[in-house]
């Protein structure tokens, strides 16, 4: 098996293991406007107010993994930072998160994925990401979103 094939396979991996994990969260808390990053992946603090607040909630849960370098709730935007997973130190991943409107549905989420690879000179440089990445991500995060709500009407 070619390596960019199993690195992406692992990335899929690790994506499919975060939504697992991440299924098995606990109960939402009622809005607070003035809440901090921290409290929405707590499940603390408010939901978007002009976005799918289970696409938000998910995405977040579902990208756990990934250092957060900025998250809008308000405008549906989640920027991670770069991700060096240990175990393949010369390739990292960046994802963002756009959610696009306020209803839950597929076309209402967009995932974007990046991917560098380090050279011999220890230089990052831009690399192709398998366009099914992005797909299985946004799958995760609307599987996850999907049963957040179901807890909330079953509640």
């Amino acid at each position: 098996m070619k390596p960019e094939k199993r690195n992406i396979i692992k990335l899929l991996a690790m994506a499919g293991a975060a939504a697992a994990l991440a299924a098995c969260g606990g109960n939402r808390a009622d809005a607070d406007r003035n809440a901090t990053l921290a409290d929405y992946k707590s499940g603390r603090g408010a939901q978007a107010t002009t976005v799918n607040r289970y696409l938000w909630a998910a995405s977040l849960e579902t990208l756990d993994f990934l250092p957060v370098f900025s998250a809008d709730p308000i405008a549906g935007l989640i920027i991670t930072e770069w991700y060096v997973n240990p175990e393949i130190p010369n390739e990292r991943f960046k994802t963002n998160v756009y959610i696009l409107d306020s209803a839950l549905r597929a076309d209402a989420l967009r995932v974007s994925v990046f991917r560098q690879e380090r050279d011999e000179a220890g230089a990052w440089n831009d690399a192709t990401v398998n366009p099914a990445t992005a797909r299985e991500i946004e799958n995760a995060i609307l599987t996850r979103a999907r049963q957040l709500r179901l807890n909330v009407i079953d509640d």
